[in-house]
Protein backbone atom coordinates (compact mmCIF):
# COMPACT_ATOMS: atom_id res chain seq x y z
CA UNK A 1 0.00 0.00 0.00
CA UNK A 2 1.52 3.27 -1.15
CA UNK A 3 0.76 6.31 0.95
CA UNK A 4 1.98 10.22 -0.56
CA UNK A 5 3.10 12.57 2.26
CA UNK A 6 3.01 15.92 -0.27
CA UNK A 7 6.32 17.79 -0.19
CA UNK A 8 4.75 21.34 1.36
CA UNK A 9 3.27 23.18 4.15
CA UNK A 10 4.09 21.57 7.24
CA UNK A 11 6.26 18.64 5.76
CA UNK A 12 9.40 20.43 6.05
CA UNK A 13 8.90 20.15 10.19
CA UNK A 14 6.87 16.93 10.77
CA UNK A 15 8.18 14.40 7.72
CA UNK A 16 10.14 12.31 9.82
CA UNK A 17 7.44 11.48 12.50
CA UNK A 18 4.86 10.63 9.71
CA UNK A 19 7.79 8.71 7.39
CA UNK A 20 8.56 6.81 10.08
CA UNK A 21 5.04 6.23 11.19
CA UNK A 22 3.89 4.51 7.95
CA UNK A 23 6.76 2.80 6.87
CA UNK A 24 6.94 1.28 10.47
CA UNK A 25 3.02 0.32 9.73
CA UNK A 26 4.54 -0.95 6.47
CA UNK A 27 3.20 1.56 3.98
CA UNK A 28 5.80 2.31 1.26
CA UNK A 29 5.94 6.22 1.41
CA UNK A 30 5.57 8.46 -1.31
CA UNK A 31 7.66 11.86 -1.55
CA UNK A 32 5.95 13.76 -3.77
CA UNK A 33 9.72 15.44 -4.27
CA UNK A 34 10.59 19.62 -4.63
CA UNK A 35 8.21 22.03 -6.08
CA UNK A 36 8.57 22.21 -9.84
CA UNK A 37 6.63 24.75 -12.24
CA UNK A 38 4.65 21.47 -12.75
CA UNK A 39 3.52 21.18 -9.94
CA UNK A 40 2.96 24.70 -9.56
CA UNK A 41 0.81 24.77 -12.64
CA UNK A 42 -1.28 22.10 -11.41
CA UNK A 43 -2.34 23.26 -8.31
CA UNK A 44 -2.70 26.96 -9.70
CA UNK A 45 -5.39 25.37 -12.10
CA UNK A 46 -7.03 23.27 -9.75
CA UNK A 47 -7.32 25.77 -6.24
CA UNK A 48 -9.11 29.15 -5.85
CA UNK A 49 -7.31 31.81 -7.63
CA UNK A 50 -7.17 34.12 -4.89
CA UNK A 51 -5.46 31.63 -2.39
CA UNK A 52 -2.19 32.07 -1.01
CA UNK A 53 0.88 30.06 -3.20
CA UNK A 54 1.23 27.87 -0.43
CA UNK A 55 -1.99 26.43 -0.44
CA UNK A 56 -1.88 26.41 -4.38
CA UNK A 57 1.82 24.07 -3.78
CA UNK A 58 0.09 22.01 -1.49
CA UNK A 59 -2.93 21.71 -3.96
CA UNK A 60 -0.49 20.71 -6.75
CA UNK A 61 1.74 17.80 -4.40
CA UNK A 62 -1.76 16.08 -3.73
CA UNK A 63 -2.39 15.87 -7.72
CA UNK A 64 1.01 14.48 -7.72
CA UNK A 65 0.61 12.16 -4.85
CA UNK A 66 -2.84 11.12 -6.45
CA UNK A 67 -0.77 9.46 -9.70
CA UNK A 68 1.78 8.08 -7.49
CA UNK A 69 -0.03 6.44 -4.59
CA UNK A 70 -2.91 4.71 -3.60
CA UNK A 71 -3.70 7.46 -0.54
CA UNK A 72 -2.61 10.77 -0.25
CA UNK A 73 -1.97 11.93 3.50
CA UNK A 74 -4.01 15.55 4.26
CA UNK A 75 -3.68 16.32 7.84
CA UNK A 76 -6.41 18.62 9.35
CA UNK A 77 -4.24 20.99 11.30
CA UNK A 78 -6.87 22.78 14.11
CA UNK A 79 -4.27 23.43 17.02
CA UNK A 80 -1.06 22.13 18.64
CA UNK A 81 -1.05 24.60 21.81
CA UNK A 82 -4.72 25.61 23.83
CA UNK A 83 -6.38 28.63 23.27
CA UNK A 84 -4.00 28.99 19.90
CA UNK A 85 -4.95 27.80 16.65
CA UNK A 86 -3.10 27.16 13.27
CA UNK A 87 -4.58 29.36 10.13
CA UNK A 88 -8.15 28.33 8.81
CA UNK A 89 -7.01 27.20 5.58
CA UNK A 90 -5.03 24.19 7.33
CA UNK A 91 -8.36 23.68 9.63
CA UNK A 92 -9.98 23.46 6.55
CA UNK A 93 -7.51 21.45 4.24
CA UNK A 94 -9.23 18.56 3.64
CA UNK A 95 -12.27 20.11 2.37
CA UNK A 96 -10.63 22.07 0.09
CA UNK A 97 -8.80 19.28 -1.49
CA UNK A 98 -11.53 16.93 -1.53
CA UNK A 99 -13.49 20.32 -3.21
CA UNK A 100 -10.87 21.43 -5.74
CA UNK A 101 -9.11 18.31 -6.39
CA UNK A 102 -10.41 15.66 -8.96
CA UNK A 103 -10.19 12.13 -7.96
CA UNK A 104 -9.15 13.14 -4.05
CA UNK A 105 -12.27 11.69 -2.37
CA UNK A 106 -12.11 8.63 -0.72
CA UNK A 107 -8.14 8.86 -1.11
CA UNK A 108 -6.97 11.10 1.72
CA UNK A 109 -6.10 10.45 4.80
CA UNK A 110 -7.15 13.43 7.17
CA UNK A 111 -6.57 12.92 10.77
CA UNK A 112 -7.93 15.50 13.53
CA UNK A 113 -4.67 17.38 15.71
CA UNK A 114 -6.50 19.07 17.75
CA UNK A 115 -4.04 18.73 20.80
CA UNK A 116 -4.06 21.27 24.30
CA UNK A 117 -0.18 21.46 24.15
CA UNK A 118 1.22 18.57 22.24
CA UNK A 119 3.58 20.18 19.43
CA UNK A 120 5.17 16.26 18.68
CA UNK A 121 1.51 15.05 17.62
CA UNK A 122 2.53 11.67 18.76
CA UNK A 123 -0.76 10.42 20.75
CA UNK A 124 -2.35 7.80 19.52
CA UNK A 125 -5.94 9.41 19.35
CA UNK A 126 -5.07 12.19 16.32
CA UNK A 127 -4.21 9.13 13.97
CA UNK A 128 -7.26 6.24 15.15
CA UNK A 129 -8.64 6.90 11.63
CA UNK A 130 -5.25 4.46 10.66
CA UNK A 131 -7.08 1.46 13.03
CA UNK A 132 -10.79 2.11 11.16
CA UNK A 133 -9.69 2.26 7.97
CA UNK A 134 -6.77 0.17 7.66
CA UNK A 135 -7.82 -2.45 10.36
CA UNK A 136 -4.05 -1.97 12.56
CA UNK A 137 -4.33 -3.03 16.22
CA UNK A 138 -4.17 -0.19 18.51
CA UNK A 139 -0.73 -2.13 19.97
CA UNK A 140 0.89 -1.73 16.17
CA UNK A 141 -0.75 1.52 15.99
CA UNK A 142 0.96 2.77 19.71
CA UNK A 143 4.58 0.82 18.94
CA UNK A 144 4.27 2.28 15.32
CA UNK A 145 4.31 6.12 16.93
CA UNK A 146 6.68 5.45 19.54
CA UNK A 147 9.20 5.13 17.23
CA UNK A 148 7.88 8.38 15.44
CA UNK A 149 7.83 10.61 18.06
CA UNK A 150 11.79 9.19 19.09
CA UNK A 151 13.06 10.46 15.96
CA UNK A 152 10.86 13.66 15.40
CA UNK A 153 12.71 14.40 19.05
CA UNK A 154 16.06 13.87 17.53
CA UNK A 155 15.19 15.95 14.45
CA UNK A 156 14.27 18.49 16.66
CA UNK A 157 17.19 18.48 18.37
CA UNK A 158 19.34 19.44 15.35
CA UNK A 159 17.00 22.15 14.71
CA UNK A 160 17.95 23.52 18.91
CA UNK A 161 21.52 22.77 18.00
CA UNK A 162 21.69 24.96 14.66
CA UNK A 163 20.74 22.56 11.84
CA UNK A 164 18.32 24.60 8.87
CA UNK A 165 15.66 22.18 8.51
CA UNK A 166 16.02 21.72 5.03
CA UNK A 167 19.71 19.80 6.45
CA UNK A 168 17.87 18.68 9.19
CA UNK A 169 15.97 16.71 6.94
CA UNK A 170 18.75 15.51 4.58
CA UNK A 171 20.71 13.91 7.94
CA UNK A 172 17.10 12.38 8.64
CA UNK A 173 17.40 10.45 4.95
CA UNK A 174 21.00 9.61 5.03
CA UNK A 175 21.01 8.75 8.81
CA UNK A 176 24.09 10.67 9.34
CA UNK A 177 22.25 12.82 12.27
CA UNK A 178 24.54 14.48 14.32
CA UNK A 179 27.86 13.96 12.24
CA UNK A 180 26.01 16.67 10.32
CA UNK A 181 26.27 19.77 12.97
CA UNK A 182 29.70 20.27 11.72
CA UNK A 183 28.09 21.52 8.52
CA UNK A 184 26.20 24.15 10.69
CA UNK A 185 28.18 27.42 9.15
CA UNK A 186 29.38 29.71 11.84
CA UNK A 187 32.26 31.29 9.96
CA UNK A 188 30.43 34.17 8.35
CA UNK A 189 30.93 37.70 7.89
CA UNK A 190 27.14 38.23 9.34
CA UNK A 191 24.89 36.67 10.98
CA UNK A 192 21.26 37.02 9.75
CA UNK A 193 17.80 35.64 11.13
CA UNK A 194 15.69 34.48 8.68
CA UNK A 195 11.71 34.21 9.85
CA UNK A 196 8.78 33.05 7.86
CA UNK A 197 6.91 29.84 7.69
CA UNK A 198 9.02 26.49 7.07
CA UNK A 199 6.55 26.37 3.75
CA UNK A 200 7.44 29.50 2.98
CA UNK A 201 11.36 29.32 3.70
CA UNK A 202 12.51 26.04 2.24
CA UNK A 203 10.17 25.54 -0.61
CA UNK A 204 13.19 25.79 -3.09
CA UNK A 205 10.46 26.95 -5.83
CA UNK A 206 8.78 29.82 -3.68
CA UNK A 207 11.52 30.98 -2.02
CA UNK A 208 13.79 30.81 -4.10
CA UNK A 209 16.68 28.84 -2.34
CA UNK A 210 17.03 32.12 -0.23
CA UNK A 211 19.18 30.16 2.74
CA UNK A 212 21.26 29.24 -0.19
CA UNK A 213 21.90 32.08 -1.57
CA UNK A 214 22.62 34.02 1.57
CA UNK A 215 25.24 31.13 2.92
CA UNK A 216 26.88 31.73 -0.57
CA UNK A 217 27.03 35.52 0.49
CA UNK A 218 29.25 34.06 3.48
CA UNK A 219 25.97 34.67 5.78
CA UNK A 220 25.72 32.35 8.99
CA UNK A 221 21.77 31.75 8.91
CA UNK A 222 19.70 31.23 12.25
CA UNK A 223 15.75 30.37 11.74
CA UNK A 224 12.75 29.98 14.28
CA UNK A 225 13.13 26.45 14.45
CA UNK A 226 16.31 26.61 16.24
CA UNK A 227 14.56 28.66 18.90
CA UNK A 228 13.34 25.75 21.24
CA UNK A 229 9.20 26.75 22.14
CA UNK A 230 9.50 27.69 25.36
CA UNK A 231 11.85 30.20 24.85
CA UNK A 232 10.33 31.68 22.39
CA UNK A 233 7.16 32.30 24.44
CA UNK A 234 9.24 33.47 27.22
CA UNK A 235 9.91 35.83 24.78
CA UNK A 236 6.24 37.32 23.86
CA UNK A 237 5.71 37.73 27.82
CA UNK A 238 5.56 41.25 27.61
CA UNK A 239 3.00 41.40 25.16
CA UNK A 240 -0.51 41.30 27.14
CA UNK A 241 -1.67 38.89 25.24
CA UNK A 242 -0.52 36.34 22.56
CA UNK A 243 -1.46 35.97 18.63
CA UNK A 244 -4.09 33.48 17.65
CA UNK A 245 -1.76 31.33 15.43
CA UNK A 246 0.88 29.45 17.02
CA UNK A 247 3.55 28.98 14.61
CA UNK A 248 3.27 33.11 14.20
CA UNK A 249 3.52 32.85 17.90
CA UNK A 250 6.74 30.39 17.56
CA UNK A 251 8.11 32.96 14.65
CA UNK A 252 7.33 36.26 16.56
CA UNK A 253 8.95 34.83 19.48
CA UNK A 254 12.23 33.78 17.99
CA UNK A 255 12.58 37.19 16.81
CA UNK A 256 12.46 39.08 19.63
CA UNK A 257 14.96 36.58 21.04
CA UNK A 258 17.08 37.15 17.56
CA UNK A 259 17.00 40.72 18.65
CA UNK A 260 18.71 40.32 21.78
CA UNK A 261 21.41 38.08 20.85
CA UNK A 262 24.57 40.51 20.11
CA UNK A 263 25.72 37.62 17.37
CA UNK A 264 22.70 38.56 14.84
CA UNK A 265 23.27 41.65 12.79
CA UNK A 266 20.04 41.59 10.92
CA UNK A 267 16.80 40.05 9.96
CA UNK A 268 14.65 39.19 7.68
CA UNK A 269 10.73 38.32 7.30
CA UNK A 270 10.19 35.90 4.29
CA UNK A 271 6.75 35.98 4.00
CA UNK A 272 3.93 34.48 1.13
CA UNK A 273 1.64 37.18 -0.67
CA UNK A 274 -1.83 37.43 0.80
CA UNK A 275 -0.71 35.52 4.35
CA UNK A 276 -3.52 37.33 6.97
CA UNK A 277 -1.34 35.94 10.58
CA UNK A 278 2.18 37.59 8.54
CA UNK A 279 0.49 41.07 7.50
CA UNK A 280 0.49 41.03 11.95
CA UNK A 281 3.85 39.31 12.84
CA UNK A 282 5.57 41.69 9.99
CA UNK A 283 4.40 44.86 11.49
CA UNK A 284 5.52 43.49 15.03
CA UNK A 285 8.59 42.81 13.63
CA UNK A 286 9.38 45.78 11.76
CA UNK A 287 8.19 47.73 14.93
CA UNK A 288 10.57 45.75 17.43
CA UNK A 289 13.87 45.87 15.47
CA UNK A 290 13.56 50.12 15.17
CA UNK A 291 13.34 49.88 18.83
CA UNK A 292 16.22 47.41 19.27
CA UNK A 293 18.49 49.26 16.27
CA UNK A 294 19.01 46.23 14.45
CA UNK A 295 18.44 46.11 10.09
CA UNK A 296 15.24 44.31 9.13
CA UNK A 297 13.72 43.53 5.65
CA UNK A 298 10.72 41.94 4.31
CA UNK A 299 10.51 39.31 1.67
CA UNK A 300 7.65 38.74 -0.04
CA UNK A 301 7.56 35.73 -1.89
CA UNK A 302 4.61 34.72 -4.51
CA UNK A 303 4.48 32.32 -7.43
CA UNK A 304 5.30 35.19 -9.70
CA UNK A 305 8.35 36.65 -7.91
CA UNK A 306 11.48 37.29 -10.27
CA UNK A 307 14.93 35.81 -8.82
CA UNK A 308 16.62 38.63 -10.24
CA UNK A 309 14.84 40.96 -8.21
CA UNK A 310 15.09 39.04 -4.69
CA UNK A 311 19.01 38.61 -5.57
CA UNK A 312 19.61 42.22 -5.94
CA UNK A 313 17.49 42.85 -2.78
CA UNK A 314 19.48 40.03 -0.67
CA UNK A 315 22.92 41.32 -1.74
CA UNK A 316 22.10 44.79 -1.08
CA UNK A 317 21.29 43.92 2.69
CA UNK A 318 24.18 41.82 3.45
CA UNK A 319 26.34 44.82 1.98
CA UNK A 320 24.42 47.12 4.01
CA UNK A 321 25.41 44.50 7.19
CA UNK A 322 28.88 44.10 6.09
CA UNK A 323 29.66 47.88 5.87
CA UNK A 324 28.16 48.42 9.70
CA UNK A 325 29.22 45.93 11.61
CA UNK A 326 33.07 46.97 9.63
CA UNK A 327 32.58 50.36 10.91
CA UNK A 328 31.71 49.20 14.42
CA UNK A 329 34.82 46.80 14.61
CA UNK A 330 37.06 50.04 13.10
CA UNK A 331 35.51 52.46 15.68
CA UNK A 332 36.00 49.55 18.53
CA UNK A 333 32.19 49.71 19.82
Amino acid sequence: MKIAIPHALLYYYYFPLWDTLFRELGFEVVDTGITNKDILDKGSKAAVSDICAPIKIFTGHVIEGLEKADYVFVPRFARIKKPEYFCPKFMGLPDIIEGTVEGSSGRIISPIIHEKNNEDISSPKIYGILTEIFGFSHRELRLALKKAEEVFLRFKSLLHSGLTCDKALESYRTQRWEEDLKRVKKDGEVTIAVLGYVYDVYDSFISMDVIKKLEAMNVNIKTFEMVPTDIAYENLRHYRKRLFWTFSNRVLGAGLFYLKDPEVDGLIHVTAFGCGPDAIVGRFLQYESDIAGKPFTTLRVDEHTGEGHMITRLEAFVDMLKRKKWARVSHGI
